[in-house]
């Protein structure tokens, strides 16, 4: 299992409710969760993948559970890893996932490759 199907699932059902152009894409070794054609949040092993942006980073990191996210050797500002103990409850999971939809609008979409 490259990712918490359980988890995917939860959040899927969260995004379907709030009525957004929503695209799921296999990347990363997890699925992630596109809204408005950028990379919004996403589901890697157990973990819950959230683009903060850069002005929420560091208050992110203080809440329990986020870890910052790192797949290189390198943290991602920006970006960062809610373990288990921080989605527990809807009402946690929805936090976070509001806090990377409030960020979408101000993202930049991924570069399409031709």
């Amino acid at each position: 299992m490259a990712y918490n199907e359980m988890l995917a699932g939860r959040v899927a059902a969260y995004l379907a409710a709030k009525n957004l152009p929503v695209e799921e894409k296999r990347m990363m070794g997890g699925l992630c969760f596109m809204v408005r054609g950028k990379m919004c949040a996403g589901v890697e092993k157990d973990r819950l993948m959230v683009r903060t942006g850069p002005d929420a980073y560091d208050a992110a990191l203080r809440r329990p559970g986020c870890k910052p996210m790192d797949f290189t050797g390198r943290p991602m500002r920006g970006f960062v890893f809610v373990q288990r103990t921080g989605l527990r409850t809807t009402r946690q999971l929805a936090a976070w996932l509001d806090l990377a939809l409030a960020y979408n609008p101000q993202a930049a979409a991924a570069k399409k490759r031709r």
